[in-house]
């Protein structure tokens, strides 16, 4: 089946939800939040999404298997504004991409890049059926370009397959210029943490190959026994495996971690509920080869950064380059990256663990 494209325009999205396009229990609907900004809704069998085309091209939430999966934030709907934190909560987050994570004293770069809030000139729904079945998502261009530093575009698409409760996502950066750029890039994937679950994944667990982050950015505030708790994990970093409501998430706590792949390329990261269910985040190392895992358990915010799939750790760009983490992408290239996301059923999570059991022994 040909894949077929129907191009978007600001005007079709107002306060009414409209329908835009069924096909075989697949659906798209445009409609605009009270904030004004624009969304698109995709949605199967198995649940929904909840899009940004202009915004960032954001997934702004996710409900699949009858529960949400979206972190829960300070934020009831997304704002109209480019400011990462006054518009904070959506379940995917592109970061970047001329750089990313928590600028210091010595950045200058606005906090996770320019890519988070920006403003897509272009955003197109696709329907079409490859070796995964028939399927319905979103895709888009942004432009960057600044006179003698940066000229490039993001091409983002997100696939919601029929009968299935994963999200397919993809990336492919161009540089528009004839000389060399630098890169960075970070999947903010936010899902809601679920009390007394555990965390399984594929990478050996040492202090070595799971970094507790040990700085402290200017805008977290510790509170008692923060700084104890970041000893321990530095020491013993399977303490954050069972998610209990007691541990001191509180603001936040970030590890980078080096994950091993299957033998098709995938790491593999789940959150399994008490019920069996899990979360799920799949990503390639060889494209995306610094795993992040960010946890936030406060009063008013509830998060799992199960894994961040990226190039770097988000320190920021001077201490990232000082590192060599900060890539750098030829005149006229491309780059790409392909990761996939959601939610699994008991049987499904069970086969995934045992998957990953191998995947760590071998």
């Amino acid at each position: 089946m040909p894949e077929s494209i129907i191009h978007l325009r600001p005007q079709f999205f107002d306060c009414k939800e409209r329908l835009l396009v069924e096909s075989g229990g697949l659906s798209a609907s445009a409609f605009r939040y009270d904030s004004g900004v624009a969304a698109l809704r995709l949605g199967n069998d198995m649940g929904e999404l909840a899009l940004l085309p202009y915004q960032g091209q954001q997934i702004w939430s996710a409900h699949f298997r009858g529960r949400n999966l979206t972190m829960r934030s300070m934020f009831d709907e997304p704002q109209a504004t480019s400011d990462y934190l006054r518009t904070y909560g959506g379940f995917l987050i592109h970061c970047g991409f001329t750089a990313m994570g928590v600028p210091t004293a010595a950045d200058n770069h606005p906090l996770h890049g320019e890519l988070p809030n920006a403003p897509y000139q272009q955003a197109w729904l696709v329907l079409g059926e490859d070796e995964n079945g028939a399927y319905i998502g979103l895709g888009g261009r942004y432009r960057h370009t600044v006179a003698f530093s940066y000229n490039y575009t993001a091409e983002p698409l997100v696939k919601l397959y029929a009968g299935s409760s994963l999200i397919h996502v993809s990336l492919v950066c161009r540089n528009l210029k004839q000389t060399p750029m630098e890169y960075m890039y970070l999947a903010h994937a936010n899902f809601r943490t679920v009390d007394y679950s555990r965390l399984v994944y594929s990478a050996a667990v040492t202090p070595k190959t799971v970094r507790v982050r040990r700085s402290i950015p200017s805008h977290v505030k510790p509170g008692p026994g923060y700084l104890e708790f970041l000893d321990a994990l530095g020491e013993k970093p399977e303490l954050h495996h069972q998610l209990k409501p007691g541990l001191s998430f509180d603001p936040e706590i970030v590890f980078g971690i080096d994950y091993s792949a299957d033998a098709d390329g995938w790491a593999h990261t789940l959150q399994v509920h008490p019920d069996g269910n899990a979360d799920y985040i799949r990503h390639r190392p060889e494209q995306l080869p610094v795993g992040v895992r960010w946890i936030c358990r406060t009063p008013d915010q509830d998060a799992l950064g199960l894994n961040l799939p990226a190039t770097a750790e988000p320190e920021g760009y001077t201490a990232e380059k000082a590192k060599g983490y900060v890539a750098e992408l030829a005149g006229s290239a491309e780059w790409r990256c392909d990761y996939v996301m959601g939610a699994l059923g008991a049987d499904e999570a069970a086969g995934m663990v045992e998957r990953i059991g191998r995947i760590v022994a071998g």
